[in-house]
This record gives C-alpha cells, structure tokens and sequence, in this order.
C-alpha cells in the first residue's frame, strides 16, 4: 500500500502539470488542475503527517519529528501504566474473567482448530493470526527477565502449597480405586528379579558365616539353596496372590502413610523440610531453569506451528480433551474458576513485575524495531490515511475551483 499511495501522488503531479498545459484548450482541464494540485497538497501533507510519527521526513532533522523513536521509553512507561491501571488491577481482572467462559473456548477451538475450513475461513485467519501473536511476544519479551518471573511464580506457588496433605490424599484415593495394585506388582516383580540376579551374595554370605563343619560338609551350600528356593517361593505367591499376607502388609503400610501424611504433625513438617533443601539445591535451580527454557521453546514450536501440535496422538488427546470441555458443565465451571483465580493471584502477585517487564522491555528496544513493530502493527491503515487525504483534497480543490468560476 505504501508503493500505491507513493504512485498515486506521483500521478497526481503528472495530471497537474498535463492539465496546467491544456488548461487554455478548454476549461474542462481547469477543473482537472484544481483537483490534482489540492490532491498533491493534501497528499503530501499526509504523507508528512505520517512520516513524521515514524522518522524524519527525507532525513532532515525538522523539529517535532520521529515523534515515536524520540518518545519510545515514554510510551513504554505511559503503556506499562496503563496496563497496570486498567487491565492488572485484582478487581478488574475478576470481573472481566467472570464474563469469559475460558473452559467453553477453549474446548471449541480444541476439538476444531481448523475451524473445519469449509466456510470458516475466519476461524483460521484467526489461528494464524493468534499463532503470529504468540510468537512476536514470547521473541520481543526480554527472556532472561521473563524466565526469572515465571520461576519465581513456579518456586512461589510450591513454597506456598503444603505438599504433605496433597499427596497423602492423592495415595488415599489411588488405593481406593485400586490404582496401587499395579505398583505393588512391579515392586514384586522387581524383588524377583533382583533376587534372581544376586543369588551369588546371598550364597557367600552363607558361606562366610557358616562354621568350618557346614562349610566342610558342603551343608553351607544347601542351606543357601534353601534360603534361595524359600524366598523365590515366597514372591511368586505375593506375586500370584493379591491376598497375600506380605501383600496385605504393604496395603496396611500404605494406608497409614497416607493417613499420616494427612495428619501427622511432625511426618508433614518432615515432607515440607525436604520440600523447601529440594527447591534451595542448585540442581534443582538448574533443572527448574531448563524446564523453562524447554518449555519457551515448545511453545515457540507450537506458534509457529498450530497444525503440527494438533497432529498425530497428541493432536487426539487434545481434540478429545476439547470435547470433553463442551459437554461436561461441571469441569467447565471447575476450569474456569480456576482459571479465574489463577489470573486474579497473577495480577495481584506480579502486576508490578508485568509491569516493569513491559517497560523495561520497550525500552531496550532500537528505535529501528520500535518504528518497525509499531508501524507493522498498524498496517495498511497508514497508506490509507495517505490515499484518503490525496482523494479528498482533490475533492476539496474541485469544490474550491466551482465556486471560482461561479464567482
């Protein structure tokens, strides 16, 4: 649109100097003149106007120009503030999420990101556009600033939530529904195995603590036979039968952990003890930094690439995750309270962090990605303005010319 606007003043610079020159053949081309020369005033106007936001017009330093490079921090501020005035205030945001239906939304665009292409073009103009949003945000943002936020919310919101009570509920109702069964098993295969592969100690500690009469009778070998054959026996019948006494045992051990992991004082500070040396370790840093990171780079992955994360298994599980959303109210209004409390603590919790990581971020921009960004995201519209005050001064010179000549 910009090589449009340009031809079309250019255009109108011809029209005018040809209609100057016939102007004398016939009053038609008076009419003419008068309309391309408001046109080439009004365009060029314009076209001043709207270079003079960006840049210097041809390059000259004319005061009051690159009006948006030279204001740069100060839009940074004045649009971090208004963020945090408008948009990151607790109130506010519990409001407008109490009107969006995040569940319902995201459970329609689940089950049909395309949007079934046939007459829902818009659906996906609004993918691509949703995915060249992402994508431009998680590049611009100052990465190292917005990692450290986002670990510090992770290692907040675990330093918060007491660990105990959840998993000792979590364990609770996995025995109730019978989903430890299949943990008790591996453990009884795995007790097999080990002992199948380490029945070579078992028969040398025999052997060293048998006296010199076993070992010279060779009964130091039969009695490791025969420790060996009873407890292989004894885990093939835990392992054959579920009722089995031993089995039973581990069940009960189960029960009262989870019991006390739910009410047991001292066990819960223990669990938050260890809790609070695992987020403190260094490892546990690097490996909180490098799920950050793995997780920055899939979502860039996904962006840049909707259709790709919605393909194969995983494109599947979403779309029947998407379903899901629709037709079950109940998990809909779970999600969505949820979702509303998640955007209510953030906005409460790292409002000013945002904050200071948009402005910060404008700020360590150039002045070149700054006009580029701007002026990208505005788009045609600018050209417009340019090819609307051609035409209409064009217009208002006709009418200017008319009242000459009725005069």
């Amino acid at each position: 649109m910009r090589r449009v606007a340009g031809l079309l003043l250019v255009a109108m610079a011809a029209a005018f100097f040809a209609s100057r020159a016939l102007e004398p053949r016939h009053a038609a081309w008076g009419f003419v003149r008068a309309f391309a020369e408001a046109a080439m005033v009004g365009g060029l106007a314009d076209w001043f106007a709207v270079t003079a936001l960006f840049r210097h017009p041809l390059g000259l330093p004319i005061p009051h120009t690159a009006i948006i490079p030279r204001n740069k921090d100060r839009i940074g501020d004045q649009l971090a503030q208004f963020l945090r005035e408008y948009f990151l205030i607790p109130a506010v945001v519990a409001r407008r999420m109490q009107r969006i239906d995040v569940a319902a939304a995201a459970g329609r665009w689940l089950a049909d990101p395309r949007g079934g292409r046939a007459g829902a073009g818009g659906s996906g103009r609004i993918t691509r556009g949703i995915s060249r949003l992402a994508t431009e945000v998680l590049q611009a943002l100052d990465q190292e600033r917005l990692g450290g936020m986002v670990r510090a919310m992770m290692v907040t919101r675990v330093r918060e939530t007491e660990l105990s009570p959840m998993l000792g509920r979590a364990l609770a109702a996995a025995m109730a529904e019978e989903r430890h069964r299949p943990v008790i098993d591996a453990l009884v295969r795995w007790m097999r195995a080990a002992l199948a592969a380490n029945e070579h100690l078992i028969r040398a500690m025999v052997h060293d603590r048998a006296g010199a009469v076993l070992r010279w009778t060779g009964l130091d070998e039969t009695l490791a036979n025969k420790i060996i054959d009873g407890l292989d026996k004894l885990v093939a019948e835990m392992a054959e039968n579920r009722e089995h006494p031993l089995r039973l045992k581990v069940e009960e051990a189960m029960e009262s952990i989870a019991g006390r992991l739910q009410h047991d004082p001292e066990l819960r500070a223990r669990v938050e003890s260890v809790k609070i040396e695992l987020l403190e370790n260094p490892a546990m840093q690097d490996w909180i930094n490098g799920l950050w990171e793995q997780a920055r780079a899939a979502m860039l992955r996904a962006a840049r690439d909707p259709d790709a994360l919605m393909a194969g298994k995983l494109g599947e599980a979403l779309q029947q995750l998407g379903a899901t959303l629709q037709d079950d109210p109940r998990l809909g209004r779970i999600i969505n309270r949820f979702v509303r409390r998640a955007a209510v603590g953030a906005a409460a919790d790292y409002g000013d962090a945002i904050v200071r990581l948009v402005s910060e971020t404008v700020r360590g921009w150039d002045t070149h990605t700054v006009t580029a960004r701007l002026e990208n995201a505005v788009g045609k519209d600018l050209q417009f303005i340019r090819i609307n005050g051609t035409l209409v001064g064009g217009m208002v010179g006709v009418v200017i010319h008319a009242i000459d000549v009725l005069l």
